[in-house]
């Protein structure tokens, strides 16, 4: 295992040595270095813009539940106040009912002369 190492480090120190190859090595680790950060810059403005597509959907969504919350309530509201006006409409009706039956009823009727 020594001997291979040794080897590898033989050769990569006479590689080294070469201009060309420590360029090259230079230009390919540059790059890839870019290519990293620009990665790495692109996928973080892809999960800001998807964040700011969730808070205008959930905005969007909140506002939608709101209204069809209120108009629920204003519905319930408005039943309730319908069934106190129908039960007032409905006693006053009969005791109209009941008066003008009476009225009637006991109205003194006067002989013809």
């Amino acid at each position: 295992m020594n001997k291979v190492l040794e080897l590898f480090s033989t050769q990569a120190e006479r590689i080294w040595k070469v201009a060309k190859v420590r360029k090259g090595l230079f230009a390919i680790l540059a790059a890839t270095a870019i290519l990293q950060i620009y990665f790495v810059r692109e996928l973080i403005a892809a999960e800001l813009l998807i964040a700011v597509a969730f808070v205008v959907f959930m905005t969007i969504a909140g506002v939608c539940y709101a209204f069809g919350t209120i108009g629920e309530l204003s519905i319930a509201a408005t039943e309730t106040g319908l069934r106190v006006a129908a039960k007032s409409t409905k006693r006053g009706v009969s005791a109209l009912e009941e008066f003008s039956r009476d009225s009637i009823r006991h109205f003194p009727c006067e002989t013809a002369k």
